[in-house]
């Protein structure tokens, strides 16, 4: 029974993060539904972008956060957790992108989420040297708030236009080459 137990919970932790054509997305209130990975990402054509929900929180740095701050910017979130393997090679190359952008009128957001305690989430963003700030939610409430994108599956970003838009969606990780090309787009839109 314990070998079980020990193989059950190995199993658990392997796929923690894992996503792809058999990823379940569990949407806000407990219907599950499958999406469709895309690892290199979707962006949605201009005339077919909905509004990003309102949002906010406290970031890891204990100042209150709200979605309105990304007003009139592109906006780069991120989903992530100290736990997620994929997470960890993702962060820091963002962290890259985020440093040569920041001045353009791109804003990046962490979006800690599933986290058992802030401390850990902390000691990743030290560790990785990320300048952006992170919002700590160990809920996922932000994820089910963005009801239609899979935003459940770790790690994910979303990327909104200037106008607060859904401009692109990232199940995945996402290399920092498909997200200077999106970044690229997005602001030539304006």
């Amino acid at each position: 029974m314990r070998k079980l137990l020990l193989t059950l919970g190995c199993a658990v932790l392997v796929t923690g993060c894992s996503t792809g054509a058999d990823a379940v997305d569990v949407n806000n209130g407990g219907e599950f539904r499958f999406v469709e990975g895309t690892p290199a990402g979707e962006v949605i054509p201009v005339g077919e972008r909905a509004s990003a929900p309102e949002f906010g929180g406290t970031l890891l740095d204990g100042k209150k956060f709200s979605s309105s701050e990304l007003a009139g910017d592109v906006a780069v979130l991120n989903f992530w957790g100290s736990w997620c393997a994929p997470c960890r090679v993702e962060t820091p190359e963002f962290q890259e992108v985020y440093a040569d952008v920041r001045d353009q009128g791109v804003q990046f957001l962490g979006l800690d989420v599933k986290e058992t305690d802030e401390q850990f989430a902390q000691a990743f963003v030290d560790r990785f040297g990320i300048g952006f700030p992170s919002l700590y939610d160990p809920r996922g409430e932000v994820a089910l708030a963005f009801r239609g994108y899979p935003a459940n599956a770790i790690p994910s970003t979303i990327v909104l236009d200037q106008d607060g838009r859904v401009a692109a969606v990232y199940t995945g990780a996402v290399s920092q080459e498909d997200l200077r090309q999106v970044l690229d787009s997005v602001l030539g839109e304006a």
